[in-house]
């Protein structure tokens, strides 16, 4: 296993552990800390292993911001509906 899908893993541990901790905030300071982790990695990820590796990585990120991704789509939306009006 490559260094960089094993630090995917080792990310994908540390987003389980910090999911089950309990937060105040609703994790969102927890996922913020995720993500400026988990963005470079996901390049690494791309670049060492190819497109294939790197969607898996991608779809394993996703499901782990699965509420932050909804905030961004909506929030997206909105922005669209309002510039069509």
């Amino acid at each position: 296993m490559t260094m960089s899908m094993s630090a995917a893993c080792c990310w994908i541990i540390l987003a389980a552990i910090l999911a089950a901790l309990p937060s105040n905030d609703n994790h969102w300071r927890r996922a913020y800390f995720l993500m400026a982790l988990g963005a470079p990695l996901l390049v690494w990820v791309y670049v060492e292993n190819g497109i294939l590796a790197g969607l898996l990585i991608t779809a394993a990120a996703t499901s782990v911001f699965r509420w932050p991704l909804r905030y961004l789509l909506a929030w997206v939306l909105r922005q669209v509906s309002r510039r069509a009006e």
